[in-house]
């Protein structure tokens, strides 16, 4: 007999049911509340990814800019071709017109189209906006197109090393595209299309729409006027000096900000020679920052002031030069083989006397030589924005002897970076305060908020009057017949420098060498200073008063009549002379001629007859040029 319900027993099987509902309740709340809220996004993303197609929408890198406003670099709009092979009727028709159009080969382009196991394939990058258009109005099946962003130089040509290029995907490569790239690239969007599950479109309408956002846009300190001349002066100086290069500066003495910077041979930025990687290499580094040279007699200028600085030299001191010193047993000598004879401080640097700075030099001592070398910079990187930066070559001080001292003070055993050397050069001309070289103005992003400023280290390195004495010298160097006389009505002052190259063995190469010319305006309180190097001129001098010189002249007089301004003094004119014949002759009377003529002269060789001259009898030269005798 069956026992029969009761209250309780029912009371008890209802609650066991409400138990189980009400933990199926919970656990459905529970994994409702995991799949909308937990895992929403990440589902919703997936669940998009399933019945939608996206197409990249790059985003514009930032643009360049010079120190005036003009446009140097900037982006416009391209596009990217893709085809989706499960939309494709007729694929050798697709790929015909594609191949012909875009100038594809036919084959690679049909086993594209033909792929039918993956959503999309890329045809070709950086299609230009009238080509696409012409595939758009064929309107072909099963292709597609991304907007992307091309690259476009305004000056093609210019600031080459400077300005450096992008890849195809608009990734920075060289200068400083690659040095800033974080900044000037943009944040991508996208573009949404709904599709089926095999991938194909649904409706064709475009669904979502995801904007990006431009890159930050950068502002040099670079001036694309001062850029357009030194690049010509530069380009002159490669092909008459038939070089193997030739590297140029311009900077602001007061705030040694950059204002040209640039190395020949180059090329055209939006023609970048990527199938000649050696050439893509060379062309587009930034040597002023990155080679190291042994500079010569620019480095006369720092010897200079160290010695000033330090008090073991004044105006009125005298050295005698005849052509050689003997230190630690070995014989140095001057540049001038039979000797400049006696001369004050003001003729020897004119002169360029290398025994006049081994003088001073070894005044100074390796110690308190040391110490104004390092409180320059020497051996240190200058910490300009640019990638890349050498620190130069400081002989370690427990290691120098006097006779390495010596050559030193003529720039000799030592080794700098063009950048580091004309900074020091601003810091020592610029009133005695050394100051980073900067390239960089500001960079703002796509909303006008400055995102950068480079940080400039100040520290002084001479007196203003050690300043104002060095760029007395410096005046004197270049006028040699009379104030204003360089560059005719200006006060232009200027220092040359000859130095010879080493080989991978470290031995001296023998004739090869780096011609080079600092030059600075005004001289007596400096706004401009101009650099350039010649390497391994091969037209006949290597002399930097020969090979250098004459295009920091060039130089000056294109900035003086561009930006118009006025001379420094109206009364002032520079006589033409005639370079008389004196080869044949001896020396000593050559000289003579060469001095009688209004002429300074370089000598090459050791001997005590003239065996050719440079340049030849006859040609019209400005009083005070110097020529070339070869003994």
């Amino acid at each position: 007999m069956e026992k029969p319900y009761t209250l309780h027993s029912l009371q008890k099987r209802i609650k066991a049911i409400f138990l189980v509902l009400l933990i199926l309740t919970l656990s459905l709340t529970v994994r409702l509340f995991v799949v909308q809220v937990i895992d929403g996004k990440k589902l919703q993303i997936r669940a998009t990814d399933q019945w939608t197609r996206d197409l990249s929408l790059v985003a514009p890198r930032g643009d360049f800019f010079d120190a005036t406003g003009d446009s140097l670099a900037v982006s416009y709009t391209t596009y990217d071709v893709y085809v989706r092979g499960r939309e494709v009727a007729d694929a050798n028709a697709v790929a015909a017109k594609l191949s012909e159009i875009l100038d594809l080969d036919f084959e690679k382009t049909l086993g594209k189209v033909s792929r039918k196991n993956i959503s999309e394939v890329l045809i070709k990058m950086q299609v230009e906006g009238e080509v696409a258009e012409k595939i758009y109005a064929e309107n072909l099946d099963g292709v597609y197109f991304a907007e992307n962003v091309g690259r476009y130089y305004v000056y093609g040509n210019l600031m080459t090393q400077l300005l450096g290029f992008t890849s195809l995907d608009n990734v920075g490569q060289a200068g400083l595209e690659a040095y800033l790239d974080t900044y000037l690239k943009g944040v991508d969007g996208f573009s949404y299309v709904q599709s089926d599950l095999q991938g194909k479109e649904i409706g064709g309408k475009l669904r979502y729409y995801v904007s990006g956002t431009a890159g930050n846009d950068v502002t040099l300190t670079a001036n694309s006027k001062i850029q357009i001349i030194l690049e010509r002066v530069l380009e002159n100086a490669y092909a008459q000096q038939k070089a193997k290069g030739v590297t140029g500066i311009v900077m602001n003495a007061k705030t040694s900000e950059v204002l040209a910077i640039s190395s020949k041979p180059s090329f055209d930025l939006n023609q970048p020679p990527r199938t000649d990687l050696q050439a893509l290499f060379d062309q587009s580094k930034m040597k002023a920052v990155t080679d190291t040279y042994e500079p010569g007699s620019t480095f006369k200028i720092l010897t200079l002031a160290a010695a000033l600085e330090a008090g073991v030299v004044s105006l009125d001191d005298r050295f005698y030069c005849p052509g050689f010193r003997v230190i630690d047993g070995q014989r140095i000598k001057c540049w001038k083989s039979i000797g400049h004879g006696s001369q004050t401080l003001t003729e020897a640097f004119a002169n360029s006397c290398n025994c006049c700075f081994m003088d001073l030099a070894l005044r100074l001592g390796v110690d308190r030589f040391y110490a104004y070398m390092e409180k320059f910079g020497l051996g240190q990187k200058t910490g300009i924005t640019i990638k890349g930066e050498s620190s130069g070559i400081l002989m370690p001080k427990k290691s120098v002897k006097n006779v390495d001292l010596a050559r030193m003070g003529f720039g000799h055993a030592i080794a700098v970076t063009p950048i580091q050397l004309l900074s020091i050069v601003a810091g020592i001309t610029g009133g005695g305060v050394w100051k980073t070289p900067t390239v960089i103005g500001e960079i703002k992003d796509a909303y006008g908020k400055t995102t950068f400023k480079p940080q400039v280290k100040m520290r002084r390195i001479v007196s203003e009057k050690t300043s104002k004495t060095v760029n007395q010298l410096l005046q004197k160097a270049e006028n040699k017949q009379k104030d204003f006389s360089f560059v005719e009505g200006y006060n232009v002052g200027g220092k040359t420098g000859t130095a010879q190259k080493y080989g991978e063995n470290g031995q001296i190469a023998q004739g090869k060498y780096i011609s080079s010319f600092i030059g600075i305006y005004p001289a007596d309180n400096p706004d401009y200073l101009f650099m350039i190097l010649v390497d391994e001129a091969s037209a006949g001098a290597y002399y930097g008063s020969l090979v250098a010189a004459p295009y920091g002249k060039a130089f000056f007089e294109e900035l003086f009549e561009f930006f118009d301004i006025p001379k420094d003094d109206e009364t002032v004119t520079v006589e033409k002379v005639v370079m008389p014949q004196v080869t044949g002759r001896s020396l000593a009377k050559a000289i003579v001629e060469i001095h009688q003529a209004g002429l300074e002269c370089e000598i090459d060789g050791s001997g005590e007859v003239v065996l050719e001259q440079l340049p030849p009898a006859g040609t019209m030269l400005n009083r005070g040029d110097t020529v070339l005798l070869v003994t």
